[in-house]
């Protein structure tokens, strides 16, 4: 797979996917999004064992990765990575509860 994404492009877009999935654990298009994603860290940029740290940071998302074998953490605007699910929530076609 080449898909000429950014790295930071891909953890973002992993990381807004990531919070969908987990907080709509029925949605299966956010399930297979969120393996897209993965798959284009993996493949892409060889990223793997790719964690959310649990860091009660309000205002920032840490992730850690494993690159060429060094670990890496780097983090996103907390706003910015929940705005899709939030946008998703606020739309009446997305929530036929």
């Amino acid at each position: 797979m080449d898909s000429d994404m950014k790295l930071g492009d891909a953890f973002f877009n992993w990381l807004q996917m990531h919070i969908v999935s987990h907080a709509r654990p029925d949605d299966e298009a956010a399930k297979d999004t969120l393996d897209f994603f993965a798959l284009i860290l993996r493949e892409d940029h060889g990223v793997s064992q790719l964690t959310i740290l649990n860091e009660e940071d309000p205002a920032r998302i840490w992730i850690e990765y494993e690159q060429e074998g060094e670990y890496h953490r780097h983090c996103f605007d907390r706003e910015s990575a929940e705005k899709l699910l939030d946008d998703i929530n606020s739309n009446p076609i997305y929530n036929n509860q």
